[in-house]
């Protein structure tokens, strides 16, 4: 059983009660030369989701302390529901002002508000978030004055991204634009950033097939055997080609 194993196996004892990082070096026996390894440990577990550290620096398993390790799935009205990594969990319905910065398809960890009640899911909020999916978004610029803002075509970011004056980068109003974020939404403050990409005009030819791509992050260009193979298919369809078909 590895370091990561045998701390998780410990805190999922029936007896485990959340504990200080002092304390924990303790009741695990850790050596003196090992205990910066011990931190460095217990901030990956943190990091990935698998331990859970709280306000009062205690440690423990999320699924011990009533607190759900997911995914955001956003929602164009501004809610969402946590998709739980345990698939024996169910989704958690998130209000808009439960989300608390979160974004659709971040990964993040939920605590429970209400539980579930006849046909109603469970409701909760986020307290923390994991891992960023979104750090560039693709959609609608539009400008004024003094700012811009990016409209995602993915309707399930919530939110329009503010661009200040100074980050345009050359777009204008009507462009479809890559933004990069650069500061993360909070309660009440719209995600921010600054524009890296111009795909093109909206009403363009091709800027649709574009964004399309950018959006899912595909490879714009084929490796040299693809683009190999492709010059080798002749432009005509020849007789032998027919042969055998109706």
């Amino acid at each position: 059983m590895d370091r990561k194993e045998r701390i998780l196996a410990f805190m999922r004892e029936d007896a485990y009660k959340p504990l200080l990082f002092n304390e924990l070096v303790m009741v695990l026996d850790v050596p003196k030369s090992d205990i910066e390894l011990f931190r460095q440990v217990l901030e990956e577990l943190e990091r990935e989701g698998k331990i859970f550290k709280t306000h009062k620096n205690r440690y423990g398993v999320p699924e011990r302390m009533s607190l759900i390790v997911g995914r955001l799935q956003g929602n164009e009205r501004g809610y969402g529901f946590v998709i739980p990594d345990d698939e024996t969990f169910d989704d958690i319905f998130i209000p808009a002002d439960g989300l608390n910065g979160a974004m659709h398809n971040d990964r993040v960890i939920a605590r429970y508000t209400k539980k579930v009640i006849g046909d109603r899911s469970a409701e909760g909020e986020i307290i923390r978030i994991l891992d960023r999916a979104n750090k560039t978004v693709v959609g609608i610029f539009e400008s004024s004055r003094y700012f811009g803002f990016v409209v995602p075509d993915d309707r399930r970011i919530s939110g329009d991204i503010f661009v200040p004056k100074d980050e345009f980068n050359g777009a204008k109003s009507g462009d479809k634009v890559v933004v990069e974020i650069v500061k993360w939404p909070e309660k009440r403050r719209n995600a921010e950033g600054k524009v890296i990409e111009v795909i093109g005009n909206v009403n363009d030819p091709g800027t649709d097939i574009v964004s399309i791509i950018k959006s899912f992050k595909l490879n714009e260009t084929f490796p040299d055997d693809v683009l190999a193979q492709a010059d080798k298919i002749p432009d005509t369809v020849t007789e032998d080609m027919l042969k055998g078909r109706r």
